[in-house]
């Protein structure tokens, strides 16, 4: 049971670097044979698989392999597992390599777009039934890609590359705009006018999100130099994005369920004045812990660290249609509010506010359905910039406050 939980860690292991250390184990393999090691982005001519081990007649013993198909070719073998025995299925890998000394490096060449390659350890004892106990295989397992220089020394996937250097410029403006109007922004809030609650809560949110976008630089740093990164900033990161979206997820409710903001009392220690209406309250408490079990769901099943996922889990999908409907909601009752309201100072800034609400909870379900265009190892980049644009608007539609 032990060497079992073993092989799953380094599977888990596969979501969080792509510097692996573990140990092939023969049991595990034959109860789940189409389980892969791991799966990478390789691109260019020069990538390299690079393996190490610690026991070379283990190894030579069991008749170790690794084998290494392309995503859309073994796509087309799952889909007629049936129609293929398990040495059939393997002998049709595109890239196979014995693994047999104590270092190794097999080069991914030739590739003429970026494309995810599936590695699965195989030996004798995967696709018979007869097994004997033998000693597992330690292992190191390292990916690069080629970097500018066209030397295997990239860490970062085809799909990942970039967003070190991204998440960079993004802290430094973060850094600069709350140079220049963090000042301005704790005067207007000091002065408790009629939209301190909203400013507070959203700004909140906002350093959340800093926070998120400096975490993220932070695991991308470490990851660029080893393959494994700072798992714990990533994580850290996922949780600063949840707690900002359950933030303006209160703030969402505040507006479409008609509670007031600035007219009545506020207490300091709570985010905003609740209405006290059961009906209110209850339709608050059941989208909110909607809300915060499919993020939490979302991120069990796809567990790559990083802050916006693939959409294509159930979770994903229910909760791109929870956010479609709020951000509807929103603006119905932010229209209610705009065509009642006589103050042309709390009209302008519902107005502002309505439209930078909406962006922040369209904008994935629009990038997820535009991302469908992309190819696969475009998508990822293509999401995480675009999203951290759409709430840079939301935090100047702020500032414009």
């Amino acid at each position: 049971m032990g060497w079992w939980m073993m092989w799953l860690l380094c599977a888990w292991g596969a979501a969080w670097s792509k510097t692996l250390r573990g140990g092939f184990v023969s049991s595990a393999t034959r109860m789940e044979p189409w389980r892969p090691v791991v799966r990478f982005q390789f691109r260019g001519d020069h990538a390299v698989l690079c393996v190490r081990i610690t026991n070379v007649a283990a190894a030579v013993t069991k008749e170790a392999r690794l084998h290494l198909f392309q995503a859309q070719e073994w796509q087309k073998l799952q889909n007629h597992i049936q129609d293929h025995s398990c040495t059939e299925k393997f002998s049709k890998a595109q890239l196979t390599m014995t693994v047999n000394h104590t270092e190794q490096n097999l080069t991914v060449s030739q590739i003429p777009y970026p494309e995810t390659w599936y590695v699965f350890y195989v030996d004798k004892f995967t696709c018979e039934e007869n097994y004997s106990e033998s000693e597992d295989i330690q292992f190191e397992m390292v990916l690069l890609n080629p970097d500018a220089e066209g030397n295997p020394l990239d860490h970062f996937s085809a799909g990942e590359s970039g967003l070190h250097e991204f998440y960079f410029l993004l802290v430094l403006a973060y850094f600069v705009t709350a140079c220049i109007y963090a000042q301005s922004l704790w005067q207007t809030i000091k002065k408790h006018g009629p939209m301190h609650t909203v400013l507070k809560v959203l700004s909140i949110a906002l350093l959340l999100q800093a926070g998120s976008a400096f975490a993220n630089y932070m695991h991308f740093s470490s990851y660029s130099k080893d393959g494994i990164g700072a798992p714990f900033m990533g994580s850290l990161a996922e949780l600063c994005d949840i707690v900002s979206q359950i933030q303006m997820l209160y703030l969402l409710l505040s507006l479409c369920m008609g509670w007031t903001i600035g007219r009545m009392k506020k207490s300091h220690s709570r985010p905003l004045q609740w209405d006290s209406t059961p009906t209110s309250t209850g339709i608050a408490v059941v989208v909110v812990v909607t809300q915060s079990f499919l993020l939490i769901w979302e991120q069990f099943e796809d567990t790559n660290h990083h802050s916006y996922h693939s959409h294509h889990s159930l979770a994903s999908g229910l909760l791109i249609g929870l956010r479609v409907c709020l951000g509807l909601s929103l603006a119905a009752g932010l229209y209610q509010i705009i065509t009642v309201e006589r103050s042309t100072l709390k009209r302008e800034f519902y107005i502002t506010f309505a439209k930078a609400c909406i962006l922040w909870f369209l904008c994935h379900p629009c990038l997820a359905t535009v991302s469908v265009i992309f190819r696969e190892y475009q998508r990822e980049k293509k999401r995480i910039s675009k999203h951290h644009l759409c709430l840079w608007n939301c935090m100047g539609g702020e500032l414009q406050v």
